[in-house]
């Protein structure tokens, strides 16, 4: 299938439900941190995009949102034109210049505070983080405590970028500026807003 084909298909087979299921997924999840929001498999993007990183992507993004991709989405020729066709959103030149960043190799991204962190101001100016993981289970263990999450969750996310704790309680320091994270597993999605602590658990 040559690039102009694979950039057309794969996008939602219900625009309007598919982008309402998926909108009310992360809503969920951002407001219960922790807790994993099934997501069906909407959309069929091209590799290595995932399919619910896909589905984020045609749910969240349209013309005024920049998308910054890593470098293992670069490489894929099909990916740009494909999210361009659906979402009509432009490519950031910088992560701090994106309101979405898709990371499909999180051990080897770059640290939090080189995306976007918003403003005094404009805190919802930040970049969210959506991340490819593997699963939620198979990592280190994480212990989250915070708004939304009655006394603590637990998850475990595979391929989790180095010195993630350190990096994310940089994060919580720079309320109400920061990054928020959206988790994405071939099952659905859990969500990391900038109001979540986050521990290792001891062993």
């Amino acid at each position: 299938m040559d690039i102009a084909a694979q950039s057309i298909e794969g996008g939602f087979a219900d625009p309007v439900f598919n982008a309402q299921t998926v909108f009310r997924a992360v809503m969920d999840a951002m407001a219960r941190p922790g807790s994993v929001q099934p997501l069906p498999a909407f959309a069929r993007p091209p590799a290595p995009l995932s399919a619910t990183a896909g589905a984020i992507a045609l749910a969240l993004c349209d013309n005024d949102t920049p998308l910054w991709l890593d470098q293992t989405l670069q490489a894929s020729t099909a990916i740009r034109p494909w999210l361009g066709f659906h979402t009509g959103a432009p490519v950031a030149n910088t992560p701090a210049d994106a309101h979405f960043a898709f990371i499909a190799a999180p051990a080897e991204m770059m640290s939090l505070d080189g995306f976007s962190q918003g403003t005094q101001d404009y805190p919802d100016r930040s970049t969210t983080l959506i991340l490819q993981v593997g699963d939620l289970v198979s990592g280190t263990p994480l212990l989250l405590e915070g708004p939304g999450i009655e006394t603590s969750a637990t998850i475990a996310p595979a391929q989790m970028p180095r010195h993630f704790v350190e990096q994310w309680k940089q994060n919580n320091q720079r309320f109400p500026r920061g990054v928020d994270i959206i988790l994405a597993t071939s099952d659905g999605i859990v969500c990391l807003p900038r109001t979540t602590r986050i521990k290792t658990m001891e062993a």
